[in-house]
C-alpha cells in the first residue's frame, strides 16, 4: 500500500501524531533566563502587570546614570542580562512578550545573550555607555522588580520612537515607586545642567542625543572684548548677570524671575559676541542655544529650560523663522507666537532668561507689541562711533604694532564699519605684511591701504557682506525671501532708540 492509498482517516491520525510530537519537542525546550526571573520574583511573571514609562531619547544618559545611582544605594542591587532575539534593535518588543517565552508551541524560549549598549558623547569628550537593550533583575530591600530598558527602534518603528523603561514587580506599587525614584534621580544627575547645548530636530533616524542635543564649547569672552556704547553693556548685565545674583532675594519679595531680552541691530554689530560673554559670566546657568531648524522645537526647548533652571534660552536671528510654522499640518502656529506662549507659560519662580537676537526688529515688533510683558529689555547694538572704532582697533590689534599707521585717519575712513569689518581689516593687513616678507606683526600704512582696497573690491555688495555701512533695518539689503514687507511703524526708518526698557506689570 502506498501513501496515496491511505484513507483520509489514517492520514488525519498521522498528522495529529506529528503535531503532538512537534508540541512535545517544543515543550521540552527550557528557558534558564525565564527560570531566573521566576525565582527572582517568587511568582510567574506572566501573571503580573507591566508598567511602561516612555522617555525622550536625549534623556538616555540621564536614565543610565539614574539607574546606576539607584543601584548604588544601600540595600539596592541588580543582575543585568542581555537577550538573544532576532530584530530586537528594530521591532517593538515589550517585557510582557518576553516573560511568556517559555519554550511552548509558538513561544520560543527566552534566551540569554549579550547586553546591547550605545555610546553617548557628553561634555569634555566624555563617553558614556548606556544600556540599549537589557534586562535588570532588581533587588531593593524586600522589593523584587524586573526592568527592561530598550532604546528607540533603529528602523523608525512608530511603536518604538522613544526610550522605554518597563517594570514589573511582585508588588505592583513597587513598580510605580521605582519609576518615580528613577525620574527624581534623572533630574539630579542631568548631564546637560550647567552646560551650553544646542537643540536641533535631526535629519536621520538613530539613537543618541546627538540627533537632538549637542554640547557646545563656548569661547571665554572678556568684558573688554565687548565694545558697546557707554552704559549699554551695563544695562544688559543688570537684566541678566546681576539679576541672577539676587534671584533668591527678588523671589522672596514677590518678584518674577522669568525675563526676556531682545538684542537687535545691523549684522556684525556684536550680538553674538555679547551672548558669548553673558554665557561665560553665568557658568552655573544652563544655556540652550537655538537656531535654524531648532526653532521648531520650542516646546521641547522650553520644557528643558524649566527642568534645568536656572537656565537661559538663546534664539539667534529669530526674524528668519518668525513666520515659519512649528510643525506641519493642522493647528501649526508661527514659531514666534509659539515662543511667546511658552514664555508666558513659565511660572514666576522659574529662573529662565529668554534672549532673542535679530537684524530685523520690524518683523518682530507687531507680535511683541501685541503680547506686552514678554520682553523686559530691548537694546539696539548700533554701529560703533569714533570712540568705539578706536577701542575696536586697540582690541583687534593685540599682538600687532601700528606705529606706522595714521590712526585718526583710519578711524575716519572706517565710519560706518561694524566690529566684524574692523576685525577682518586688521587680519588682511597682517596677511599683506607677511606677504611682503615681514613678520606680520608690524603694520605699515601701506598694509592698511591694501586691505581697505581689497575689501572695497566687489562694490557695494561686497562692502555690505563684510560689514561696511550695512543697510538700515528694513532696507533692501536686509530683506529675506520669506519675510513680509517692512512695517511703517514709527522709528524704523531711523532705527530704534539706544535702549527700550519695557516694564512688566505685577
Amino acid at each position: 500500500m502506498t501513501d496515496d492509498d491511505l484513507p483520509p482517516e489514517r492520514l488525519a491520525s498521522i498528522f495529529a501524531h506529528f503535531v503532538q510530537q512537534v508540541a512535545y519537542s517544543a515543550a521540552a525546550q527550557t528557558s534558564p533566563l525565564l527560570d531566573k526571573i521566576r525565582e527572582h520574583l517568587g511568582t510567574d511573571p506572566a501573571e503580573l502587570p507591566v508598567t511602561l514609562e516612555q522617555i525622550d531619547t536625549f534623556e538616555h544618559p540621564n536614565l543610565q546614570l539614574a539607574i546606576d545611582a539607584y543601584l548604588g544605594q544601600d540595600g539596592h542591587s541588580a543582575d543585568l542580562f542581555g537577550v538573544s532575539m532576532d530584530n530586537k534593535r528594530f521591532m517593538a518588543v515589550g517585557l510582557s512578550e518576553l516573560v511568556i517565552r517559555d519554550g511552548g508551541v509558538y513561544r520560543p524560549p527566552l534566551l540569554e545573550g549579550p547586553v546591547d549598549y550605545v555610546n553617548y558623547h557628553l561634555a569634555g569628550d566624555e563617553i558614556l555607555a548606556c544600556v540599549q537593550f537589557g534586562l535588570y533583575l532588581v533587588r531593593a530591600g524586600d522589593a523584587r522588580l524586573v526592568t527592561l530598558v530598550t532604546g528607540p527602534s533603529e528602523m523608525g518603528d512608530p511603536r518604538r520612537q522613544k526610550l522605554r523603561l518597563e517594570v514589573l514587580a511582585a508588588q505592583p506599587d513597587d513598580a510605580v515607586a521605582f519609576i518615580a525614584d528613577i525620574r527624581r534621580l534623572m533630574d539630579q544627575v542631568n548631564v546637560y545642567r550647567g552646560h551650553a547645548i544646542t537643540l536641533s530636530a535631526g535629519m536621520h533616524i538613530g539613537p543618541g542625543p546627538q540627533t537632538l542635543v549637542q554640547f557646545q564649547a563656548v569661547p571665554q569672552i572678556g568684558r573688554d572684548d565687548v565694545v558697546l556704547p557707554h552704559g549699554l553693556l551695563e544695562q544688559i548685565e543688570r537684566q541678566t548677570i546681576n539679576f541672577s545674583r539676587h534671584a533668591d532675594q527678588l523671589l522672596k519679595s514677590g518678584r518674577s524671575l522669568k525675563r526676556g531680552v531682545l538684542l537687535f541691530g545691523l549684522p556684525g554689530t556684536g550680538k553674538t559676541l555679547t551672548l558669548m560673554y553673558l554665557i561665560g559670566r553665568m557658568p552655573e546657568r544652563t544655556t540652550l542655544l537655538t537656531t535654524g531648524s531648532g526653532m521648531g522645537l520650542i516646546q521641547t526647548v522650553a520644557a528643558m529650560a524649566r527642568q534645568l533652571a536656572p537656565s537661559m534660552v538663546v534664539l539667534e536671528d529669530v526674524d528668519l523663522v518668525a513666520q515659519e510654522r512649528t510643525t506641519p499640518g493642522f493647528g501649526a502656529r508661527p514659531v514666534l507666537f509659539e515662543l511667546l506662549n511658552e514664555m508666558d507659560g513659565l511660572r514666576d519662580d522659574q529662573d529662565v532668561i529668554f534672549v532673542l537676537t535679530t537684524n530685523r526688529p520690524d518683523i518682530l515688533e507687531p507680535a511683541l507689541a501685541a503680547r506686552p510683558g514678554r520682553i523686559d529689555l530691548a537694546v539696539e547694538l548700533p554701529l560703533p562711533d569714533a570712540d568705539g572704532r578706536k577701542r575696536l582697533l586697540d582690541l583687534y590689534s593685540r599682538g600687532l604694532t601700528l606705529d606706522g599707521v595714521d590712526i585718526p585717519a583710519l578711524i575716519g575712513r572706517t565710519e560706518g564699519a561694524t566690529p566684524a569689518y574692523i576685525k577682518e581689516l586688521l587680519r588682511k593687513a597682517a596677511l599683506d605684511a607677511l606677504e611682503e616678507g615681514g613678520a606680520g606683526t608690524a603694520l605699515r600704512q601701506s598694509n592698511i591701504d591694501a586691505a581697505l582696497e581689497e575689501m572695497a573690491q566687489g562694490g557695494r555688495l561686497a562692502e555690505r557682506i563684510l560689514g561696511f555701512r550695512p543697510e538700515p533695518a528694513g532696507g533692501p539689503a536686509q530683506q529675506v525671501p520669506h519675510a513680509p514687507p517692512s512695517s511703517t511703524m514709527p522709528g524704523i526708518a531711523t532705527g530704534f532708540p539706544a535702549q527700550i526698557v519695557i516694564k512688566r506689570d505685577k
